[in-house]
């Protein structure tokens, strides 16, 4: 097994986004990967280059937009050179607005137009992960990534 390198970078404002981490970060850390975690504010694709993997989440703000804060990141990794990098997209979202979870493909579309390799497909949690279903499917996108993360790096 491959050790792994795992950078998480998100922006949460009503804590739902950072649960979802939290659990992103206890099965990551349960199959022996090191997780680091980043406010998107604070982060800077530049140092992508240190992480085997990199996981990128945001809740979705108005009508499907990303949040302010996560704006400035966005458009540094638009402008980014990822090399194939192992790379997903998750966030929360409320099934009311008609661009449920739309921060989720924002995300996931400027890592492809980046040259990152989205490994699953994004994501996407009405609000919290406070149900056993939600739980479970984020426990599963975690394990789905550690998985093709590692056959990239084979």
């Amino acid at each position: 097994m491959i050790h792994m390198n795992i950078m998480i970078g998100f922006v949460s404002m009503s804590g739902n986004t950072e649960d979802i981490v939290q659990i992103l970060q206890s099965e990551l850390e349960r199959k022996g990967c090191t997780v680091h975690i980043q406010e998107l504010d604070q982060l800077y694709p530049s140092d992508f280059s240190k992480y085997d993997a990199v996981l990128l989440g945001s809740y979705t703000w108005g009508d499907g937009d990303l949040p302010y804060e996560a704006e400035n990141f966005v458009d540094e990794l638009g402008e980014s050179t990822l090399n194939g990098l192992a790379a997903a997209a998750f966030g929360s979202g409320d099934l009311d607005y008609p661009k449920y979870c739309a921060a989720v493909d924002t995300l996931e579309q400027t890592l492809v137009s980046a040259g990152a390799t989205v490994v699953v497909p994004g994501l996407k949690i009405e609000f919290d992960p406070n149900t056993p279903e939600k739980q479970a499917a984020c426990h599963t996108f975690a394990e789905e990534f550690f998985l093709r993360s590692q056959r990239l790096h084979a």
